[in-house]
């Protein structure tokens, strides 16, 4: 059984079906340099067959040659979901024409209403305007090339570079304060606006690797270095901070909480506080907290979650871990000797390096 795509996933799954590299991508830009213009079909099943009239079966394998020559006919060609079999050509689709549509075009008319009416994506080659449209459920999208793409990637890249570098500093602020039990609302919300402000920039980025296709490798890289890490460090200290008694399900809960926060929301650090919700009731930005402990152990080298868990559990706070000793360690199940002293030494490092570099 197919599982069932968003929108959002089925426009991504599109964009790298004819992300530059590949076959299809290929194909388009020769119907584009023949100035002949095309109706592409991306899968096919019962409703589509239903859509189709005239024209002929071919079911050969796809070659970016074979579609700018069929394209030279008038007609849609309808490909295999993997778009790796040309199925059918030179038909005519008879969409429902009380589908609704905002295009004038009568190419474009018929893409939008059979990707609305089939749910599978269509691509309109514009002979006269030179471009190549998506139409995937209620979304359209124009194809653009890799220079334009990039130019907005690097710009894109070097806000996450300084997002990323003011999440840092936040971040390393709150260690020390979690050492010195000082953390306040204020300082959680102001962590986790900034992750999910790098979040969605990356995000972004992410779309426009898939968009560059193969020109998009040295993006990747990039992408990959600036923000390794952060999605498990957001969940620690959501655990950290969020009720014991509903940890799990509700870090789920309040991740989509926050990712549904609207741009001006999320700059106000009163809005982060509430879908965390740290400020319920008479609660302000200045009110204390006091960390469990989760982000601070995963620190420590080859721990465990397993005992990450326990630990956090036994000693129920990151003070009373900060305070405890080799024979108060050993009191948690699953921790030996060795295992004592490295969590010892781990977090008397963890607290000497936070200090350090709060006041150094």
């Amino acid at each position: 059984m197919a599982v069932e795509r968003s929108p959002e996933e089925q426009l991504l799954a599109t964009l790298a079906a004819v992300a530059p590299g590949t076959e299809l991508r290929d194909g388009l830009e020769r119907i584009l340099r023949g100035r002949t213009g095309a109706l592409v079909v991306l899968g096919h099943d019962r409703v589509v067959e239903q859509l189709c009239s005239g024209g002929f079966t071919l079911d050969v394998d796809f070659s970016a040659t074979r579609l700018r020559e069929l394209a030279k006919m008038d007609g849609a060609i309808v490909l295999d979901a993997a778009a790796n079999k040309i199925l059918r050509a030179a038909v005519q689709l008879v969409p429902d024409p009380a589908i609704e549509t905002s295009e004038s075009g009568t190419r474009h008319r018929t893409a939008e209403r059979t990707a609305k009416q089939t749910g599978m994506p269509v691509i309109s080659v514009s002979a006269s305007m030179r471009i190549v449209a998506l139409y995937v459920a209620d979304r359209r999208f124009v194809l653009e090339g890799s220079a334009a793409i990039l130019g907005r990637a690097e710009q894109a890249l070097a806000t996450l570079e300084r997002y990323k570098s003011r999440l840092d500093e936040v971040t390393g602020t709150l260690s020390a304060l979690e050492i010195e039990d000082l953390v306040t609302v204020r300082d959680v919300a102001a962590v986790v606006q900034r992750q999910e402000m790098v979040r969605r920039i990356s995000d972004e980025i992410a779309g426009y690797v898939v968009e560059l296709g193969s020109d998009g490798r040295l993006l990747s890289l990039q992408l990959e270095e600036l923000i390794g890490g952060i999605g498990p460090d957001q969940e620690l200290v959501l655990r950290d901070y969020t009720d014991p008694d509903r940890v799990g399900e509700d870090v789920a809960d309040v991740l989509a909480g926050l990712a549904q926060l609207e741009s001006t929301e999320l700059v106000d650090l009163m809005h982060v506080a509430r879908a965390l919700s740290l400020t319920s009731g008479g609660e302000t930005l200045d009110t204390a907290l006091s960390p469990r402990g989760f982000r601070l152990l995963s620190k420590v080298p080859r721990l465990p979650g397993a005992i990450v868990e326990r630990l956090v559990v036994h000693f129920d706070g990151l003070q009373q871990l900060l305070a405890a000793g080799i024979d108060d360690l050993l009191a948690v199940e699953g921790v030996g000797d060795q295992r004592a002293r490295a969590v010892r030494e781990g977090l008397s490092r963890l607290a000497e390096s936070s200090i350090l570099e709060r006041y150094v």
